[in-house]
């Protein structure tokens, strides 16, 4: 499913511990690492997309998370033109709309096989801004846009400081 100028709607899982850090996944057989996405398919909810491909991922289940925040716009990126130069579809990119997940249980253990077809082999902890700096070129401006968009919220995420003096 396209939109009319060739943007596949996509959703994109931030995933926050108790300590601010976001789940960092490397792609299968890739030196490459990105966060959960995928695409939304025909007559799906954004939400319902969102559990799926978090399920089919990282193995969380919904009741194992809590939605903190979306964006509120779709951010945009275009694949390189090597990329399409094969491609006989009016395909050109993903729009995303990214979530920003509070992980429930931060010693959850992840299973990045539950697909039949896992996307990811590895994963890790990082700083919030980390991804912005190490995620494929071409999606670097929307990971930047959508971390600020969601940044203010990520304080829910964080662990309360329970000591007293």
């Amino acid at each position: 499913m396209m939109d009319e100028q060739g943007f596949r709607p996509n959703v994109c899982i931030v995933i926050a511990n108790s300590d601010g850090q976001v789940f960092w996944g490397k792609r299968r057989q890739q030196d490459a690492w990105q966060f959960p996405q995928g695409g939304i398919e025909s007559r799906e909810s954004l939400e319902v997309a969102l559990f799926r491909e978090l399920e089919e991922e990282t193995g969380l289940l919904k009741h194992e998370v809590e939605l903190v925040s979306t964006t509120k716009g779709w951010y945009r990126y275009r694949l390189p033109r090597h990329m399409l130069k094969h491609n006989k579809s009016a395909f050109v990119g993903q729009k995303q709309k990214y979530c920003l997940l509070k992980l429930l249980d931060d010693q959850h253990q992840f299973v990045l096989d539950r697909d039949q077809r896992p996307e990811f082999d590895d994963w890790a902890w990082v700083p919030y801004w980390y991804p912005v700096g190490q995620v494929w070129a071409p999606k670097r401006e929307a990971y930047r846009r959508a971390l600020k968009e969601l940044a203010p919220n990520l304080k829910h995420c964080i662990r309360e400081n329970v000591s007293r003096a």
